[in-house]
């Protein structure tokens, strides 16, 4: 074998022997010191009148019908100056990281022809539990925006053929839209947040984002037609930080 063949021999078998790199470990959640952790608590606001909500015609499916109430709009929800189904993150000021291994699924149910609760939110990573139960089939078909692959599922009625759907939603999204390709009423919004800080504002507007080490964060606060806020909000050691937002009709 001439000398530049065999140099060449030497070399291939040399580079099939390196070692592939380990993969970047994925990031965990940052260590919280009980003895200093704080809070942010608060209110979510709406200005002006509300619009009024509109009852949904579901007599399309009789099944439907049986709901023991009325079906209303859900696009906004205001109770004594209020603002229900907001999503509120941190959105800076936190590591991106995903949900442990084993953590509690969020369920979203479908009951009355209707997603209950209209809004959700995850950790990505994280796991939604879709039930069913109406006597009748239903569809989970979401429309990312983000470039994600949809989720499209039908479900069979309650009973064996409604048998919980689990689905994880790996990548952080806000306001994914959910639908029924069966029902054109129904429609809901599923939020993966980028860490464990989240919540989903209650019929009154208030929210509660627990277990948060001191310093300072960017707040954000979404709506699904009123769009999106973001303030500052600085926690204390052993101390809530309240936090507003305040939105009006458009």
């Amino acid at each position: 074998m001439n000398r530049p063949l065999a140099l060449l021999v030497i070399a291939l078998a040399l580079s099939g022997c390196k070692h592939a790199a380990p993969p970047a470990a994925a990031p965990v959640a940052p260590v919280v010191d009980p003895a200093s952790a704080g809070a942010i608590a608060g209110v979510v606001h709406f200005n002006g009148q509300p619009p009024a909500r509109v009852p949904i015609d579901m007599s399309m499916d009789p099944a439907c019908t049986l709901a023991p109430e009325p079906n209303l709009s859900e696009q906004v929800v205001v109770a004594n100056h209020a603002l229900a189904n907001v999503y509120i993150y941190v959105k800076a000021g936190m590591p991106a990281y995903s949900a442990p291994a084993g953590a509690p699924p969020v369920v979203l149910d479908q009951k009355g022809c209707r997603y209950i609760p209209h809004v959700i939110a995850v950790q990505q990573g994280g796991t939604v539990e879709f039930h069913n139960s109406d006597p009748t089939m239903h569809n989970i078909h979401t429309a990312p925006n983000n470039g994600t692959a949809p989720v499209d599922i039908t479900q069979g009625p309650v009973g064996p053929l409604g048998k919980p759907v689990m689905q994880t939603f790996p990548t952080a999204e806000t306001m994914l839209p959910l639908r029924c390709n069966n029902h054109p009423w129904m429609n809901a919004f599923i939020n993966v947040a980028p860490n464990g800080y989240f919540a989903v504002t209650s019929a009154d507007g208030s929210f509660r984002i627990p277990n948060l080490p001191p310093g300072t964060y960017t707040l954000a606060a979404v709506h699904e037609t009123l769009g999106e806020q973001d303030i500052q909000v600085t926690i204390a050691p052993k101390s809530t930080a309240d936090a507003a937002f305040t939105f009006a009709a458009k």
